[in-house]
């Protein structure tokens, strides 16, 4: 489906960043978006990525109530950058974003979802994201081929080897209509889905998101090496 009802110029294209977690695999003193990273923290890499596409209208950050870092940012002033309080899991922070929209947004407003803990995103990926889904109805991800030889393992025992041909690591940015992204998500809790991101929730209203090949740096912080390893590719 490739058909849309507005015109592109006058589409907007908004961001929501979830940063609610704790990131509890990191063992750190404080939630992994606030671990500092060449002289920032991962946040602000993340966000100021964000910022430097002007395309983006505005980019909502979803940050637990409670939490003791966020004013402390620089980046939490920017006139393009609205903090609102997330939820208890990703997918709750994500609807509440959306739901802090609605009244603004229009049905096919782009919304690019994007993790706190990918820093290294580059803009280039976000250019061809918004290039290549520009006409589509419902929307698409980033993500890479799965290079490794992939075994399937039962109670430590492997007992297959999986065909990776057709096999993707998905990534983020993720982006979707507002309004198709909206219902999904919601029905997708309704029916009790596990929402392990955006992609899966749309896939399961039988909707088709595309897939756009970005760079393998867009790693995810999860565990105390990934903050070594990110730290090399923005010094690239």
């Amino acid at each position: 489906m490739t058909s849309t009802t507005q015109p592109a110029s006058s589409v907007k294209y908004w961001v929501i960043v979830p940063a609610a977690g704790v990131g509890s695999r990191m063992k750190a003193d404080r939630p992994k978006q606030y671990l500092p990273l060449i002289n920032k923290t991962v946040i602000e890499h993340t966000l100021e990525t964000l910022l430097a596409h002007s395309t983006l209208s505005c980019i909502l950050v979803g940050v637990s109530p409670g939490d003791q870092y966020w004013e402390q940012l620089p980046t939490s002033l920017k006139s393009r950058v609205v903090r609102y309080d997330g939820g208890q899991e990703r997918v709750d922070t994500v609807l509440c974003g959306l739901e802090s929209i609605a009244d603004k947004a229009r049905p096919d407003d782009w919304v690019l979802v994007h993790d706190v803990a990918r820093p290294c995103i580059a803009t280039d990926d976000i250019s061809q994201l918004i290039v290549e889904l520009e006409g589509h109805s419902i929307g698409g991800i980033l993500g890479v081929p799965v290079a490794d030889t992939v075994k399937k393992v039962v109670d430590g025992c492997i007992v297959d080897t999986v065909d990776r041909s057709s096999l993707w690591r998905a990534f983020t940015p993720q982006m979707f209509r507002y309004e198709p992204l909206l219902r999904s998500l919601k029905n997708g809790l309704k029916n009790g889905l596990v929402i392990t991101d955006e992609a899966s929730a749309i896939e399961a209203e039988g909707l088709t998101p595309i897939m756009i090949q970005g760079s393998a740096d867009n790693i995810k912080i999860t565990q105390p090496g990934d903050l070594e390893l990110a730290e090399i590719y923005l010094s690239r």
